[in-house]
């Protein structure tokens, strides 16, 4: 535990470093992170004015409320894991962390979570920022939020499970473009990043239910805004456990798979 310790600390550091020296990069990043929900919140307010001040149960500031929270959310439990994981196979990377004696999936979370630790406090800003500029409506009781820290925590692990199993395809083809950008298609439909779930058909919404993604990005979200009782809060994070255990099950099993397929590429 104390060399694992030692291993997140070094990396932590590392990232740190790496974030900082690549400055416009991490920017152009950021902005990438704010602009899409930016939109959505954009379009759905204007379509909300249009209809009255309201569509479906939620009114114009709910609906700023909801992509500005989503984007909070969004970024806690987004990684970049299926773009690097591919680029460390074709470069040869990886070869040299599966010869070390820590797992590599360690050093991924590390970096994750420190690259949450340096943007998020920025993106937060901008959303206060953006609630007042947009009159965000947002009223949030103590129940929601001791419970939100932990759906919170169990949806980034499933999201990063889910996508380091995904990423887990380039063992096989060392270009995995084309299902990186069929994922989060899928993520942008059935996560309720597009529009809150509620407001999408009803085959979308049982859909989305099923799979993984809501559990991930809504289904914090909502719970957040109040749009969750805490008997479905219960449900939904007895649902991300279930979800946790497929993952983290699978994950082990297709990189044990893939490492058996592994041939080394790069210079």
């Amino acid at each position: 535990m104390k060399a694992l310790f030692q291993m997140y600390l070094q990396q932590f550091k590392t990232t740190f470093a790496s974030m900082f020296q690549y400055r416009a990069s991490l920017l152009i990043w950021m902005i990438g992170q704010v602009l899409e929900p930016l939109v959505f919140l954009v379009v759905w307010s204007t379509v909300s004015n249009g209809n009255g001040g309201s569509v479906g149960d939620y009114t114009t500031g709910a609906f700023v409320s909801y992509f500005l929270v989503l984007m909070l959310v969004n970024q806690f439990t987004y990684t970049w894991l299926m773009w690097d994981y591919e680029w460390r196979i074709r470069e040869g990377i990886l070869s040299f962390a599966l010869l070390k004696p820590v797992h590599p999936i360690h050093s991924f979370i590390a970096d994750n979570l420190m690259s949450k630790a340096i943007q998020l406090p920025v993106l937060t800003v901008i959303a206060v920022a953006l609630a007042f500029t947009f009159h965000a409506v947002l009223s949030v009781s103590l129940w929601v939020v001791l419970a939100f820290i932990p759906v919170l925590i169990l949806a980034f692990f499933v999201r990063f499970l889910l996508e380091w199993t995904l990423a887990q395809a380039a063992f096989w083809t060392t270009r995995v473009s084309s299902l990186n950008q069929l994922y989060f298609l899928l993520l942008l439909l059935f996560s309720g990043q597009i529009a809150p779930l509620s407001l999408l058909p009803h085959s979308i919404q049982i859909a989305a239910k099923i799979l993984p993604l809501y559990w991930t990005v809504g289904f914090p979200t909502e719970l957040l805004l109040g749009k969750i009782t805490p008997s479905a809060a219960l449900f939904g994070i007895g649902v991300q456990a279930v979800w946790l255990i497929i993952t983290f099950f699978l994950a082990g099993a297709v990189f044990k798979l893939g490492t058996k397929a592994y041939s080394a590429v790069g210079q």
